[in-house]
C-alpha cells in the first residue's frame, strides 16, 4: 500500500494520497487549503489516477479543495451526510476568528458533481483498496474516521482520523456542531476497542498508534 501525506495551507491540514503501489488507481483524504497543488504533485510522481475522495468531515480545512481536486480528476466525493451541508456553506462550520480571516476574499463553494453519502460500518471498496467508515460525531455532526487493512506483520491497518485523535490529543469540540460529551463517546465506542497496532494518520500533526495514545493521551485515559 501505498500513502503519502503532506501538510496543506495556512492550518496545516495533513492531506493523503493512498493507493495499492505507483501507477494504479487511489484515493484522496481531505484536500484542504492549498492542498490541490501537492496531490497534482504525487500523482505525477507515481502515476496515479484519482477516483474517489475522502471527507473526514466537512471544516473548511478539510475540505477546501474537494470540488476542485473532484473535478479536475472526475473522482467521486465521499462525505457524511451530516456534514453534506458544509461542502456548499463551509462559513456555518467556522469559528468567529477564522471567519473574519477568510473576509474579503471572493470564495465560492459547491458541491462536486458527484457526492455520495457515508453511514456507520459501511465498506468501501476503491482503487483496489478497502475502506471501513465509522461515524465518530463530536468534532462535527458528520466526522468519520477510514480505517484500511496493512499489509505488515506490526500494522493491522492505517486509520485516516481526520480530528477526531491526534498524537496526544483530540478535535476540539467549541465549534458549531460540535460537542464534547458525544466525541468522548465516539472515542469510548470507536477508538478504544481498537488493536493496539493500528497506525493513526490524524488531520493534523504527527503519525501515532492506537497502542500509543491508550498509554499516553489524557483524554483516553480519562475514558
Amino acid at each position: 500500500m501505498l500513502i503519502a501525506g503532506f501538510p496543506a495551507g495556512p492550518w496545516g491540514t495533513n492531506c493523503y494520497v493512498a493507493a495499492t503501489g505507483p501507477g494504479s488507481e487511489c484515493v484522496v483524504v481531505d484536500p484542504g487549503k492549498d492542498a490541490a497543488d501537492g496531490v497534482a504533485q504525487v500523482v505525477r510522481e507515481h502515476r496515479l489516477k484519482p477516483v474517489a475522495v475522502l471527507v473526514t468531515h466537512g471544516h473548511i480545512d478539510h475540505m477546501w479543495c474537494v470540488a476542485p481536486v473532484a473535478g479536475t480528476y472526475d473522482a467521486t466525493a465521499w462525505i457524511h451526510p451530516g456534514d453534506r451541508h458544509l461542502l456548499a456553506d463551509p462559513m456555518s462550520g467556522m469559528s468567529r476568528e477564522t471567519s473574519q480571516m477568510l473576509l474579503g476574499g471572493d470564495f465560492q463553494f459547491a458541491e462536486p458533481d458527484d457526492v455520495r453519502e457515508l453511514t456507520d460500518l459501511q465498506e468501501l471498496e476503491l482503487a483496489g483498496l478497502r475502506f471501513v467508515v465509522d461515524h465518530t460525531p463530536g468534532h462535527t455532526e458528520g466526522s468519520v474516521t477510514f480505517r484500511s487493512p496493512y499489509d505488515r506483520e506490526d500494522v493491522s491497518e492505517v486509520m485516516f482520523s481526520g480530528d477526531l485523535l491526534f498524537a496526544g490529543s483530540i478535535g476540539r469540540t467549541d465549534l458549531p456542531g460540535g460537542d464534547h460529551e458525544t466525541m468522548l463517546q465516539s472515542l469510548k465506542s470507536k477508538v478504544l476497542p481498537l488493536a493496539d497496532d493500528i497506525v493513526v494518520l490524524p488531520g493534523h500533526g504527527e503519525q501515532t498508534s492506537i497502542g500509543r495514545e491508550r498509554a499516553t493521551n489524557p483524554f483516553l485515559q480519562d475514558l
